[in-house]
Order: C-alpha cells, then structure tokens, then sequence
C-alpha cells in the first residue's frame, strides 16, 4: 500500500508539475512545442486537411466571402496570403486582382505546397505564384506587396518576430496587413484555443505595433464569433 501510495503521489506531483508548466508557457504567451510538426509531416494528406479548413463548419470558410471583401482588394493590387494552406482565398484573391495583379500563396508545408501547385494549374491561375516560406522569413522580396493576409497562421508563427520583420519588408510603405485569428479568453474560449493559441488579441497587437505597424481598425465580420479580423498599415 505505501508503494502504491508513493506511486501514486509521483503521479499526481508529475501532472501538477506538468500542468503549471503549461499554465506558465501559457500566460508567458510561449508557442506550443511543435506546433507545426503535422504541416511539416512527409507523410501530410492535404486532402485531409481540405476536409477541415474548406467546410461549412469552420466560420472562416462560411464566412470567406464577406472576409475577402473587408480586405478590399482592387485590380492590379498585389497580395500575399501567408499560411495559404489549402488554397481557401486564394482564387478569390486572384480574381479580384486581375490579370495585372499578382497573388503570392506562402505556406511553410511542402505538401500543402505541392497542393497548392495542382490547385493553381487545375484552375488556371495564372497570376498566383505559390512560394515555400521558412520559419523566420516568408521568403518575399521587399516592397513587393500591397497587402499581407494572414488568417488564423499568425499564432503558428514559431519566430515570429523574425516573420513579422520579412513581412514587414515585403510591404509597400503604408501597405495593408489583415490578422485573422482566434479569440483567446481565458474562461470562455475552448481548451482548444487556451492550449494551441499562445495569446489573445492584445498581446498579439502589441507584437505587430512593435513591427512597425500602425492599428488601423478591429473589423465587424457578423459571421466571426471565434475569430478576430484586424487591419494594420505599415509605418
């Protein structure tokens, strides 16, 4: 019995342990250890992943309409979707650019890449150039873009400091960057959310700020109740 008693207090001071751990890299507003390690994955299945992202479920794709025209793109704009992912926005995007306007489709996944790629042949888009982006670069030449899109990526960014300087370069001054992310609210959101997501809106503004970005507005999208849309412009 006191074996089993000591076991069972190892455990129980283990989990403790272990949860504090995650309470601290929590509210230090930490990234989640290997985060990125399913995307990065060999072995990847876009098609999988099409079947999360690219579904009436998810309110960033029953919302997508109303988000592509909050970013207010116009003909000959030239933008960057970085963590395109699946490709979700990126017809759309190419769309409302035109032929004398460019979308770069950034992801960091050499499968969703290679996915990518089909995608933009399959549908003949011409005007979209998809790009293998690195952990601290999104591998843009500067001044190159209007606008940087990034939607619910931001929290993947693992240097994101690193990323938010390429980024920065990559736009024109006074270019537009679009954040969509989650809302993090300790109490109200998800376990999910609490666990995946490092920080809530006011911390990850204030991290863009120090970027060189100025808050232009917090976005109404009436269909986003877990997701935030935010607009900056570079300084």
């Amino acid at each position: 019995m006191k074996r089993s008693f000591a076991a069972i207090s190892t455990c129980l001071l283990i989990a403790a342990t272990t949860a504090c751990v995650q309470n601290k890299n929590r509210e230090s507003g930490a990234v989640p250890k290997n985060i990125n390690d399913r995307f990065l994955a060999e072995d990847l299945k876009p098609e999988e992943w099409v079947n999360r992202f690219e579904v009436e479920a998810r309110e960033i794709f029953a919302s997508r309409d109303a988000i592509i025209d909050a970013v207010k793109l116009s003909p000959g704009d030239r933008i960057a979707d970085v963590g395109a992912g699946t490709g979700l926005f990126v017809g759309s995007f190419a769309s409302a650019v035109g032929d004398k306007g460019k979308v770069f489709a950034v992801d960091i996944s050499p499968r969703l890449i290679d996915h990518l790629n089909k995608r933009v042949a399959d549908e003949g888009l011409t005007n979209v150039d998809v790009i293998l982006s690195k952990e601290k670069s999104a591998e843009l030449a500067s001044g190159s873009v209007d606008a940087v899109f990034v939607c619910d990526t931001y929290h993947h960014f693992e240097h994101y400091s690193a990323m938010m300087r390429s980024i920065y370069r990559a736009l024109r001054p006074g270019g537009t960057l679009i954040i969509i992310d989650f809302k993090r609210i300790p109490g109200e959101s998800t376990d999910w959310v609490l666990g995946h997501v490092r920080a809530g809106k006011e911390r990850f503004t204030r991290e863009i700020e120090v970027a060189g970005f100025r808050l232009v507005n917090d976005v109404d999208i009436p269909g986003l109740k877990q997701n935030y849309f935010l607009r900056f412009e570079k300084r």
